[in-house]
C-alpha cells in the first residue's frame, strides 16, 4: 500500500476515534427541555414542605452544565475567592466562600444520574458581624417533562 494511502487511512482512523469520543462526552450531562423541579429546604433541622416549579433549560445551558448550576459570584462589601469547582460528566460540585460585611459559604453536589433526572444538595452559611444569618441545606430533584413549549 503506498505511503499516502496509509497516511490517509490513519487521518480517517483517528477521525474516527475522535468523532466517537466527542459523542460519548456528549453523552453525559442531561437533555436540553422542560424540567420539573422539586426542592425542600432544612433549617435548624426542620425541613420545609416541598416546592415545584419548572424550567425549560435550552441547548446552550445544558452544553454549559457547569456554568448553568453554579452559583454567580456577585457581592457588595464582600469578595469572593474564586470557585472551587469539579464536573466529570456525571457530577458536579463547587464550592464558593465570600468575606466580608457578609461572609458566605455555598457547596453545592449535583448528581447527575440519567439524561432526564438529577439531584443536588446545596448548602448555604452566612453570617454578618460574627451573628449567623443563615444555616440550610436545599435538597433537589429534577425530572425531565418535555420539550420546551
Amino acid at each position: 500500500m503506498p505511503l499516502i494511502c496509509r497516511i490517509v487511512l490513519s487521518a480517517a482512523a483517528v477521525f474516527a476515534f475522535f468523532a466517537c469520543a466527542a459523542s460519548l462526552v456528549l453523552a453525559d450531562g442531561i437533555d436540553a427541555g422542560l424540567w420539573k423541579i422539586t426542592s425542600r429546604t432544612e433549617t435548624g433541622g426542620v425541613i420545609g414542605p416541598p416546592h415545584e416549579s419548572s424550567k425549560c433549560l435550552t441547548r446552550e445551558a445544558v452544553n454549559d452544565i457547569a456554568g448553568t448550576f453554579s452559583p454567580d459570584a456577585h457581592t457588595i462589601n464582600s469578595v469572593c475567592a474564586p470557585i472551587d469547582m469539579t464536573y466529570t460528566g456525571k457530577k458536579l460540585t463547587w464550592r464558593l466562600v465570600c468575606k466580608g460585611q457578609l461572609n458566605m459559604e455555598l457547596d453545592g453536589e449535583f448528581n447527575f444520574d440519567t439524561t432526564h433526572h438529577y439531584t443536588a444538595t446545596v448548602r448555604s452559611k452566612a453570617s454578618m458581624a460574627g451573628q449567623i444569618m443563615i444555616d440550610s441545606q436545599q435538597m433537589i430533584e429534577a425530572q425531565w417533562v418535555s420539550e420546551c413549549p
